[in-house]
């Protein structure tokens, strides 16, 4: 065998292990979450380490606890999954109505400064958040927005508003200026070109936006915390989480089916939207 033809057949086989063990060390943990949460918590605190769950075993009980109400002796989910889809659709519908406007701006008008605007808006993910969230906090206390959904919505919107123009500037970038012409010969305002032209060719890109600050929302706790801690019935998804891994009498199979629970819903979205959101990823990249 040639040299060539051995590094070949090496890196070919060192290519596949790699990426097994990135597979493994990617599922494995998601798969322990579910183990964990269908079993019963006798069975797992005799064997703890052990990775299957048998047909006997095999229980249902920890997510019936975890989406039963707190009235009928659960742990609430079901009200706060209501209170995170409201919180992220709304963040998300209303950050791209700001941003889809703001980053093709960026992108098509010439304005003085126009190529340091991109800069700016990441220039705001640098201070922490926990910078903000007492000046926050103190705002919306005086304007009577502490601890309703409305309020987080908005903290929300302030902080995925300047990431989804950067990502969308980039792709509406791309989009030939000769077809924005044709249409404006054609008759269309800058409103209808975007509307009818430009946002069907950045469908992909929006996709990946929309999803991008969707998570952002869903999995946020740090303004959820500051602004809903004093409202339980406003509380979100990733707040009763945190609720259940405090609980000292909360068995670990429960807080497991919790995780599984917040996680579920984003998994789905991005596993329906693969196509779109790779391409929307990847689109623009060529682009600064």
């Amino acid at each position: 065998m040639t040299r060539d033809a051995f590094q070949i057949r090496f890196f070919g086989i060192m290519r596949w292990v790699v990426i097994a063990v990135l597979v493994i060390a990617t599922l494995f943990p998601f798969y322990y979450m579910v183990l964990l949460s269908v079993k019963p918590i006798d069975e797992l605190l005799l064997d703890p380490g052990r990775i299957w769950v048998s047909a006997k075993e095999f229980s249902l009980d920890s997510y019936r606890s975890v989406l039963t109400s707190v009235e009928n002796g659960g742990q609430g989910f079901p009200l706060m999954l209501r209170n995170s889809a409201i919180v992220s659709i709304g963040a998300m519908l209303l950050t791209l109505l700001v941003a889809i406007p703001g980053a093709y701006a960026v992108s098509r008008l010439r304005f003085t400064g126009h190529r340091k605007v991109s800069a700016l808006f990441l220039g705001v993910y640098l201070f922490p958040a926990t910078l903000l969230a007492v000046p926050l906090f103190v705002m919306f206390a005086k304007v009577g927005l502490q601890g309703s959904l409305i309020g987080l919505i908005v903290v929300y919107i302030a902080q995925t508003v300047p990431v989804a123009i950067y990502m969308l500037r980039s792709y509406f970038s791309t989009v030939p200026v000769s077809i924005e012409e044709a249409a404006a010969i054609d008759g269309l305002s800058r409103f209808q070109i975007l509307r009818k032209v430009v946002l069907p060719l950045a469908a992909p890109s929006v996709m990946a936006t929309s999803l991008y600050v969707f998570m952002i929302a869903w999995n946020e706790f740090l303004f959820a915390l500051l602004f809903l801690a004093a409202e339980p019935d406003h509380w979100t998804v990733s707040l009763g989480l945190q609720q259940l891994a405090n609980g000292v009498e909360v068995p670990k199979t429960v807080l497991m089916a919790g995780s599984v629970v917040l996680t579920l819903p984003v998994v789905l979205m991005f596993y329906g939207a693969e196509r779109l959101l790779t391409e929307g990823l990847t689109s623009g990249a060529d682009k600064g």
